[in-house]
């Protein structure tokens, strides 16, 4: 069997009705009713028009404001959370997402200046605040801005 040679059984398909096209093809008023604006041809109400009554789209409040598409969503990290690597580590995206420190290596990482470090590390990460690149830097360490 191929698909030309499928067809349905006998009966099981009803030949469509063709409305207003004359006495002949369905009586006097051709599945229209009596007269009346829906009888009409181009008649009927438009779409979402409740007899007058205030439509559903006019109840509903407003959305506010929008939506930047183009913002940049960075992943904050304090200072305060590298104490669980070693002195004189090199931290990048990766390693902090092994640590749990982020939840993504795709979106970009950003050094916030909480809390306090002793350590020297060498940092690689996408943005960093002014004050935490002081202290930082204050404790021996560098940054590099990926």
């Amino acid at each position: 069997m191929l698909l030309h040679d499928l067809k349905p059984s006998v009966g099981s398909r009803r030949k469509s009705m063709r409305k207003g096209r004359g006495n002949g093809s369905k009586g006097t008023y051709a599945g229209r009713g009596c007269k009346g604006q829906n009888a009409r041809s181009g008649g009927g109400v438009r779409p979402g028009f409740e007899g007058g009554q205030t439509p559903l789209y006019k109840r509903l409040p407003k959305l506010k404001g929008f939506k930047n598409r183009f913002r940049v969503e960075c992943q904050p990290v304090n200072i305060q959370s590298l104490s669980v690597f070693a002195a004189g580590a090199e931290i990048t995206p990766v390693e902090l997402k092994e640590k749990g420190l982020i939840s993504s290596i795709n979106k970009p990482v950003k050094l916030l200046s909480t809390g306090e470090t002793s350590h020297a590390y060498t940092l690689r990460v996408h943005k960093v605040s002014s004050v935490a690149k002081e202290k930082i830097e204050k404790a021996g360490g560098k940054i590099e801005i990926l």
